[in-house]
């Protein structure tokens, strides 16, 4: 059997969402595309000078009929996906318990394994655990 943990968030999609997504009734021919971009990028000016950033990127975009989507499906590693649980933790509860081990013990973390699974497993190690939440608080800190 696979282990979800270590796959890459492409190895995620190739191997579950686009068969679950076939699965469903989706035509692959007509109704979705994969890895495709959805908007063309923000135009930045200045003065006279104008440029275009990054381009939005979808893994999925499910589409009702030609040229009318109607979905948008991310995949996402679980790193990302913990990353993502402890900042709605920290909007609930504030930033003083983010870097405690201890959060990783309750719902929505157990549903990615163990508190050592966690920081073992998904990021690593301890010390590439703690620099992600460090990178996570530093951004946080820079928006308020």
């Amino acid at each position: 059997m696979l282990d979800k943990k270590s796959l890459s968030e492409r190895d995620i999609c190739t191997k579950f969402i686009t068969p679950a997504i076939v699965k469903a009734g989706w035509d692959a021919n007509t109704q979705f595309l994969e890895e495709v971009s959805f908007t063309d990028g923000k135009i930045y000016i200045r003065g006279k000078l104008h440029s275009r950033g990054q381009a939005k990127r979808a893994d999925y975009i499910l589409y009702y009929k030609p040229n009318i989507p109607i979905a948008i499906v991310e995949a996402k590693d679980n790193a990302r996906q913990v990353l993502e649980a402890l900042l709605d933790k920290y909007a609930d509860e504030g930033i003083e318990n983010i870097e405690s081990f201890k959060v990783l013990n309750v719902i929505p973390f157990t549903d990615f394994g163990s508190r050592i699974e966690i920081v073992d497993e998904i990021f690593g190690g301890k010390k590439k655990y703690l620099e992600a939440v460090t990178g996570l608080e530093t951004e946080l800190y820079k928006i308020a």
